[in-house]
């Protein structure tokens, strides 16, 4: 791999696989905003095994993309098998395993982070994955207990065993969801269990200091942003760089090209539905009143895209998602 014999290099940023969010066009506005690791979206295994057509277009790799990883979410041995043997046919830089999904409709099914509660079957289906991919494996799991690393150690220590060669690490359980504190201490605890395995720390990063405060308390390097980055490419660069936010020119070319793509990528019906949310996250934090926002949960054509990003006045700003302002240009602030 071009990372020298690593799945990522020392102080990556990872953007998280993000169910219903990180296709193509997605992936494409990370990397405008300074990312090169991405993944697709977590995929069902069941899915893949039963030939979903929905399923094909979140495996597509675009050839910019020199860097991929896809994600499995399940819990059925004989339905990983088959999925894994069909993504063997196809052109990954990885695959990564999800342990640590809660959202109901995969948790109670027990797989994400209900299988990663589940030490036994979980070693099971991890156990095929590693034994018939052509690609690297990985995982992503959260942490299990809130006051004891032991249980989450032996859940990596595990997958490693078995072959994981990165492992990233949410710091909250399951029933936290994505709120409340993450407990740097634990990521810590695996990694130092660790050494030759690549851990990456996750939960929590919005801002550059949140991604400081990780690497330093998780010890850390690799980081790997999931919400934090939604409406927010930018801060990957931000991060690496210690650039500025970007001006309402570069924000507002960003959100137009975004959903143009999606448009491309699904016709314009499908394509504007799907992007109302994006265009939220864009919105979020940025100093806008409910009016924007309400006019973007009804968008359904690029013509009223234009109209709401060129049109759209804030009334407040908040200091974690700032568009660089100048005092001469009224019109460049939002």
């Amino acid at each position: 791999m071009e990372t020298g014999g690593m799945i990522y290099p020392e102080n990556a940023l990872v953007l998280a696989p993000l169910s219903g969010f990180t296709d193509i066009a997605y992936r494409r506005a990370a990397r405008r905003g300074g990312c090169r690791f991405t993944f697709t979206e977590m995929i069902d295994a069941a899915s893949i095994a039963y030939a979903s057509e929905r399923t094909k277009p979140m495996l597509f790799r675009g050839e910019e993309e020199d860097f991929l990883g896809v994600q499995l979410v399940g819990a059925d041995p004989a339905l990983i098998e088959k999925a894994v043997l069909y993504l063997n046919e196809l052109d990954f830089s990885l695959l990564d395993f999800n342990l640590g999904c809660p959202v109901p409709k995969v948790a109670g099914k027990g797989a994400g982070a209900a299988l990663g509660c589940n030490y036994d079957h979980a070693m099971r289906c991890f156990e095929v994955i590693a034994r018939l991919s052509r690609f690297p494996v990985t995982a992503k799991m959260r942490i299990l207990d809130e006051n004891d690393p032991e249980p989450s150690v032996r859940l990596a220590c595990g997958l490693a065993s078995l072959g994981a060669k990165a492992i990233t690490v949410h710091g909250r359980t399951r029933r936290s969801f994505y709120t409340g504190k993450v407990h740097f201490e634990i990521i810590s605890a695996i990694r130092q269990a660790l050494p030759e395995v690549e851990v990456i720390a996750n939960g929590g990063v919005h801002t550059v200091e949140d991604c400081t405060e990780i690497r330093e308390k998780s010890g850390c390097t690799r980081v790997m942003l999931a919400q934090g980055a939604m409406g927010n490419p930018w801060l990957f660069r931000e991060i690496e760089t210690g650039c500025e936010p970007p001006d309402i020119e570069e924000w507002r070319s960003m959100v137009i090209t975004h959903v143009t793509e999606m448009v491309g990528l699904y016709g314009e019906y499908s394509g504007m539905r799907q992007a109302r949310k994006i265009v939220h996250d864009y919105l979020k934090g940025r100093g806008f009143g409910g009016a924007p926002k309400s006019k973007a949960s009804l968008l359904s054509n690029l013509t009223e895209l234009h109209e709401l990003i060129y049109n759209a006045v804030p009334v407040a700003v908040s200091p974690q998602r700032k568009i660089k302002y100048s005092p001469l240009l009224s019109e460049n602030t939002i």
